[in-house]
This record gives structure tokens, sequence and C-alpha cells, in this order.
């Protein structure tokens, strides 16, 4: 008997088939991975620190009062600013913490055109009064697709999400690394609870959790985005778990989290045990909004109010500043730490590619002439991100010269 609200078999087929006879899509200029030179960001020194206490829970989401204007506003940063922020502590599964002073090359601040610098010279806003939280992180409508069956489940693009044991969703861009939200691992004060055995979970769904095949994930996103979709029925989800060897977060979160600026950092690195075995997600650096294809980004995840199942959705992008992406993707706590992908043109390799080109961090309010004004917000991946984060899984930087 089918499980009620799952939809039939022969309904599916239908779905996908016209799929199947799309005419081939011209490759438009916007529509393409631009590869650029990046920047090198190099560890230059390492030493030991204290040993973290892990005493404090993990929260499954980051505000703040902040918005687009708010972060435009924020002086520019300096090469040494940046050499601060850029810098990185380690965190070792023995407990042991470790902080890397980095340094820049190839790099200008002062040749950077980003539009969030365009009104650096403009005066600070005023402080946002605090509005009554509501915690809208869904937007209207619910957008979300819950993805069912073995299938799909266990088939790219969304193999790639996995499940942090803090509670987070976290992305594989490498053979054993995980790209997360730094907010997962680390309060800005002092690393969570757990986050020193951190595990993390690769979905498992049971066998006879089961739907029709595909032969191209391309057609499940599509027909996920173009028709009415419910939630799979509650079967059980197992997961297998792999400890994390090591986890990097940058400097700028960890100083900068008792402010507002302290969000364009949120983002860590995991390094597990042992390789996975799954296919990851290349990274990306983050493109213009308006040089998505549809202006369009989306992210699968773990949201807490639908355990057990993975959770899909797509929703046009919205303001950005350099350092932030923000859209209105209906998320849960739970969703922060997914990685924010897009699929392009790929000239070089000859074919379509998704790439990560950021990662969900939670939620912004701000009040402006009385109103609430509310986002959910990615830390977009910047040259020099890419250039931070790609050292950490390759461990040299020949490999992270183009992005």
């Amino acid at each position: 008997m089918r499980p009620r609200g799952e939809l039939p078999r022969s309904t599916l087929s239908l779905l996908f088939l016209p799929l199947l006879f799309l005419p081939a899509v011209v490759q438009s200029a916007r529509q393409q991975w631009h590869l650029q030179r990046v920047p090198v960001v190099l560890p230059l020194q390492t030493d030991p620190r204290p040993d973290p206490s892990f005493l404090s829970p993990a929260h499954l989401e980051v505000t703040s009062p902040c918005d687009p204007e708010c972060h435009r506003a924020a002086p520019r940063p300096s090469y040494w600013d940046l050499r601060e922020l850029l810098a990185f502590e380690t965190l070792h599964s023995s407990g042991h913490l470790t902080e890397t002073a980095v340094g820049i090359y190839g790099y200008d601040p002062r040749a950077d055109t980003s539009p969030a610098y365009l009104v650096a010279d403009a005066a600070p806003p005023k402080a946002p009064k605090a509005p009554v939280r509501r915690r809208r992180q869904i937007f209207g409508h619910d957008g979300r697709f819950s993805i069912a069956g073995r299938d799909h489940l266990l088939q790219y693009p969304f193999s790639v999400a996995v499940k942090l044991s803090t509670g987070c969703s976290g992305t594989l861009v490498g053979e054993r690394h995980v790209l997360t939200a730094a907010h997962c691992v680390h309060d800005g004060k002092n690393y969570v609870k757990g986050a020193q055995k951190l595990r993390v979970g690769f979905l498992r769904p049971s066998q006879r959790d089961s739907s029709p095949s595909s032969n191209s994930t391309n057609h499940a996103e599509a027909a996920l985005g173009s028709a009415s979709y419910s939630p799979p029925s509650n079967h059980k989800m197992r997961f297998q778990w792999i400890r994390a060897k090591r986890t990097h977060v940058p400097k700028g979160w960890v100083k900068g989290n008792a402010n507002d600026i302290g969000m364009d950092y949120d983002y860590a690195l995991l390094e597990l045990k042992k390789p996975h075995k799954r296919r990851h997600m290349r990274l990306g650096v983050s493109p213009p909004a308006q040089r998505l294809p549809g202006r369009r980004v989306q992210f699968s995840g773990f949201d807490n109010d639908r355990r057990g199942q993975l959770v899909y959705r797509f929703c046009a992008a919205g303001e950005e500043t350099a350092d932030l992406l923000y859209q209105h993707c209906d998320a849960r706590p739970g969703a922060s730490g997914s990685g924010v992908y897009a699929r392009m043109w790929d000239r070089r390799r000859r074919r379509w590619e998704r790439k990560v080109i950021g990662v969900f961090s939670g939620h912004q309010w701000v009040e402006q002439d009385g109103a609430a004004k509310e986002f959910n917000v990615a830390v977009r991946l910047t040259p020099l991100k890419y250039a931070q984060i790609c050292y950490w899984i390759r461990g040299n930087f020949v490999d992270c010269r183009e992005g």
C-alpha cells in the first residue's frame, strides 16, 4: 500500500517524462563559470592555545540586526585586518587547540571594486531598535521539498548533504572534508559542547524506502521546482557516522561574533578521520547574483522540523554585499551550515557543473521606519575565503590559484 502523502509512481513518471525532451539550452555568457586568478592565503606560524571548555550547547541559528546597508557601510578591511580575520584556529580530536597566522599574497584590498564598498565613506547607520523576534524563517508559502527514495537520496547532488552531531548540516567538499557554518562548532567565545567528539552523519535510507529511478538528478531538481510535491512518509532514516579529526575556524568568526560583521566569517571546515567514499561538490568563487542562472540559489539540509528527512529548496538571490548573500529561501534551524550552490556551464570541462558558492548561515532582521525587514543569509565564498578553504583541503596553494 502506498504511504499517505507520497506521490504514486505513475505521477512521478509523468513529471519526469517531459524533462527528457527539453530543447538544448544555449549557453550564454551569463550562465558560465568564469575562472579567475585567486590570491594565496598561506599559513605562516602555528602556536598552541589553551584547551577549550566545550560547555555551551550549539545554537542552531544566528541572528543579527545588521542589514545589507549596515554591512556596506562597514569600513573596508586593510591588508593587516584581513590577515587577522583569515588567521584560523584548529581544534584537534584530542581536544588540543592551535592558532595559525597567515600571509596573503597576490591581493590588493585597495583595488577591490565590490559593490559592498561603494558606500564605504557613508555615515555609519544608526543602531536599529530591537523588534520582537518572530523567528520567521519561512516566508509565505513553505517552498521546501523533502527528498524521498534511495534513488534520489543517494544520488548527486543530494548525496553531498550531511548532518553534524551538533545538529547542523554540512556539505562534502573533498574526499574527507565537510564545509559547514562556524556557529555549528563555536559560539564566538568558545567551542560548543560536542565539538571535540564531533561526528558527521551520512544518510542511509531504509531499504523499503524507494521511489522511481531517474537517469539524471537534474530531472529531479527540475521536477521539484515545477510540481506540487508532498513530504514523504515518516520512514526511519539511519545515519552512518564518521568522527572529525580536525576543525578549522577563521579568527574573523572567533573575534567578530561579538559584533554584526562577524557573520561574514561564519564558516568552518571539518577533516574526517577517514574518506567518506562519496562524490563531493567542488568549491567555486561566488559570482555576482545577477550572473546566476535565473538569479537562483539552492541548497539541501536537515531542517529540525522534518527530522530524519533531507530537505531541498531553491529561491531567487536578493541583495548582496562583498561577503553575504541575502535571500528568502525557506529554512529552519538545522539547515544552517548547508552548502549553497549553483549550476552553470564549465567551458574548460565542457559540461554543466554544480559548485558550492556559499554557506547558509541563518536569519537577519532589522527595523526600518517602524517595520521589521527580514532575510535568510548565506556567507559568500569570496576569492580570499576560497583560497583559504581550498588550502585547508588541498594542503598547498598551487592547486588553489583558479576559482
